[in-house]
């Protein structure tokens, strides 16, 4: 049984899922539709870019970023350990379900992990002049790889005009369990570099 989560809402992953393993983070979008009909769109429309979003999980020792390695992303698709990896870059976000996913082999992450942040950001978005208040259907949800149960799903709501990155979510470790917990917090971070400098 999914739980649909709020912003800021935490769930335990491992408490009622005995032997859980690894999961996949799923992280979907919509690029909102273009107005004007079938005119505006053979007149007007053409020459906008598709928005790309890119999807990264950031390893945190103690909330810190140590290491360049511990970002898995499009340009550094699986960690040194292998217990995260990046399944790789969609484009455009066009069609249902999750645009790009990331596995995480929550059982044999390193100790010294502490949490995984899961964030995206839009592609060039200050030279194309995006943002995510031109992205809808936004959302982040964690599924058990062992029978594709969707455990939590948080859908992104908020108005988020002029931001060009976004905090999804984190999973993280507490008392032995792991958790997630909904963040839901746009940047004007221009790339991955400056989502990133948050972290260190």
């Amino acid at each position: 049984m999914s739980v649909s989560l709020q912003k800021g809402q935490k769930v335990s992953l491992t408490k009622d899922n005995a032997g859980l393993g690894t999961v996949v983070a799923g992280l979907g979008w919509d690029e909102v539709k273009k107005k004007g009909g079938f005119l505006g769109g053979l007149l007007g429309g053409g020459g906008q870019a598709e928005i790309d979003c890119d999807a990264s999980a950031l390893l945190l020792q103690n909330g810190k970023l140590m290491d360049k390695k511990d970002i898995i992303f499009f340009g550094n698709l699986t960690h040194p350990s292998g217990t995260v990896r990046h399944m790789g870059d969609n484009l455009t976000g066009a069609g249902d379900g999750d645009d790009e996913q990331i596995v995480i082999d929550l059982a044999n992450v390193p100790a010294e992990y502490d949490r995984i942040v899961l964030v995206v950001n839009i592609y060039q978005a200050v030279q194309r002049r995006q943002n995510f208040g031109m992205i809808e259907n936004a959302f982040i949800r964690i599924v058990d790889a062992r029978n594709n149960q969707e455990l939590c799903k948080y859908n992104l709501t908020e108005n988020y005009n002029g931001m060009t990155a976004m905090i999804f979510g984190e999973i993280y470790r507490h008392n032995g369990e792991w958790k997630f917990n909904a963040i839901g917090q746009g940047t004007t971070d221009p790339g991955l570099g400056e989502l990133v400098g948050r972290y260190i």
